[in-house]
């Protein structure tokens, strides 16, 4: 997680220098979240060499077990980590119901929209790091009307999150 501070620090120090805002301000809030835990995925194998990530483009879970499937490559394996960075304290989502170990990085950022809005900037800042393994019926699919065009989703349930709460691997000291 500091490697991914001194990622975002570094980037908006430079961004600054251009009189250009700070990333997590210009992005969607989607792909915003999805670089924060694209950087975990990265960055964790780094520090635990039991895990890879998972070299199959799109491939599930993002982290898989190093060396269990050839050049730690799969499009859909059976064991491993899926990563989820979110905004949210709960709420948070997928596209498969499924067996999975999950972890998700919860944190607090600025959006795009804060500045129209009288908010005030605030620095990045990890709120907490749960995890725990899911079954499908910790999952439940989220409506969506006949017109949507959003891609069908998969919601963590009270059950779920009960699971990740008990199982949590890092809070901020100022929750």
């Amino acid at each position: 997680m500091n490697d991914f501070l001194d990622f975002l620090e570094f980037i908006n120090t430079q961004l600054n220098t251009k009189q250009i805002p700070r990333l997590e301000t210009f992005l969607m809030p989607a792909n915003f979240s999805s670089i924060v835990g694209e950087f975990m995925s990265a960055s964790i194998p780094k520090h635990c060499k039991t895990l890879a990530k998972n070299k199959y483009h799109n491939g599930h879970p993002d982290l898989v077990p190093t060396g269990r499937f050839t050049g730690d490559s799969i499009l859909h394996g059976d064991q491993g980590i899926e990563i989820k960075a979110s905004r949210y304290l709960r709420g948070w989502q997928g596209h498969n119901a499924e067996c999975v170990w999950l972890m998700v990085f919860v944190f607090e950022a600025n959006r795009a929209r804060d500045e129209g809005n009288d908010v005030a900037p605030m620095p990045f800042r990890f709120l907490k790091v749960v995890g725990a393994q899911l079954t499908e019926q910790d999952w439940v699919f989220s409506g969506r009307s006949e017109t949507s065009r959003r891609t069908i989703t998969a919601s963590v349930t009270t059950s779920g999150f009960e699971k990740m709460e008990a199982n949590w691997i890092y809070r901020s000291p100022a929750e």
